[in-house]
């Protein structure tokens, strides 16, 4: 007599293509929730379980990741160095319409200043300030005080 086992619940929709499409997309700098909110993409979640049962699909998220990181800092370095052209529009008191045109230097600037506190957040070792790195004590750990107190005996004079 053979008696099989069945998995309960769906079958899993994981395929070595699709874990190449999640990686692709998170090297170019995609956080991952944009991209399973794509209608043939698995939920966050299920990713976050993929990477439990799938070893080599957990280290190709996290080099996904750090090549991610690295595109988003070369970004910020290409946004500062174009000129992005635009129009602002301003209406007087007087219902009067005036309109700019001219670089969008305030724009670009929110545009690096986001990507670069994503990047301090996501990956503080290499992209967070270095005031946080030096305050830290060994592997990462709380700083270690040593306080020593000194008692000396008084000097006696005769």
């Amino acid at each position: 007599m053979k008696t099989s086992i069945t998995k309960r619940g769906r079958p899993s929709k994981y395929t070595p293509e699709l874990a190449a499409e999640i990686c692709e997309r998170l090297s170019k700098g995609e956080p991952l929730a944009q991209i399973c909110r794509d209608e043939h993409m698995p939920g966050v979640q299920t990713v976050a379980d993929w990477k439990l049962v799938h070893a080599d699909f957990s280290v190709s998220i996290a080099r996904a990741r750090d090549n991610g990181y690295d595109f988003l800092a070369a970004e910020c370095l290409a946004i500062a160095n174009q000129t992005i052209e635009g129009e602002e529009t301003t209406t007087k008191p007087n219902g009067d319409v005036e309109v700019k045109r001219g670089d969008m230097l305030g724009h670009r600037k929110l545009m690096i200043e986001t990507r670069l506190k994503l990047l301090a957040k996501w990956d503080p070792k290499r992209y967070g300030d270095k005031l946080q790195t030096e305050l830290t004590g060994v592997n990462g750990g709380p700083v270690e005080t040593v306080t020593r107190i000194e008692l000396v005996a008084p000097e006696v004079k005769e």
